[in-house]
């Protein structure tokens, strides 16, 4: 355990809490987060792993303008459900980014498991976009994966980033039953129970409905 693996899973898991509670603060500390393991990963040699770093902190620029966005037209962030063919999507480009990813890691440079960890970076990127869309389906997704990163991570001997893989699938899956629940309050008319609030957004709009 070195102080820059701890520093990457504390601000992972705040990060990945908020989320679940569908707060708007979770993106910027989810920024740091991706420069921390960035770091971690280069010095590993799970060169897959780093380049997904980059493309998170992209992500979560998106996300963040993009959870802002509804807050201010819709008072909260709304859920919503993934369509059949945004699935089919996924899959498809999860599994092609999986082969050409996996091909030049192989080919061109010296990574660790370059096959496994290019699969695991392709739909880990499927998952983070379905997050910044809002889908619930992203939460599923990360659960697989994250189950099978633990895998890597304990061949490569980063046993405190595993056991955050181990504590992140908890976190899915409290993810999935609160956001499931913000679906059936949205669909019913309900009440949202997590509407965001000041700390979360200065003079955020109120949904006039």
């Amino acid at each position: 355990m070195s102080p820059l693996e701890f520093a990457a899973v504390l601000t992972s898991v705040i990060g990945i809490w908020l989320s679940t509670r569908r707060k708007l603060s979770s993106w910027p500390v989810i920024l740091v987060s991706c420069i921390l393991y960035a770091l971690v990963f280069r010095r590993e040699k799970l060169y897959s792993d780093m380049l997904l770093q980059f493309v998170y902190f992209a992500f979560a620029l998106y996300g963040w303008w993009h959870w802002w966005r509804g807050v201010k037209e819709e008072g909260t962030v709304r859920v919503e459900r993934l369509s059949g063919r945004g699935l089919a999507v996924g899959v498809v480009v999860g599994a092609v980014g999986s082969f050409l990813l996996g091909f030049w890691m192989a080919r061109y440079t010296d990574a660790a498991l370059p096959h496994i960890d290019a699969a695991l970076t392709s739909f880990s990127l499927v998952a983070q976009w379905w997050s910044t869309r809002k889908h619930i389906a992203n939460w599923w997704l990360w659960i697989v994966v994250d189950a099978l990163e633990i895998g890597v991570f304990l061949y490569k001997r980063l046993y405190l980033t595993s056991v955050l893989f181990a504590f992140l699938i908890f976190l899915a899956v409290l993810g999935l039953r609160a956001w499931n629940k913000a679906l059936r309050e949205q669909e019913s008319g309900g009440q949202d129970p997590l509407i965001v609030t000041n700390s979360n957004l200065a003079a955020p709009e109120s949904n006039p409905s």
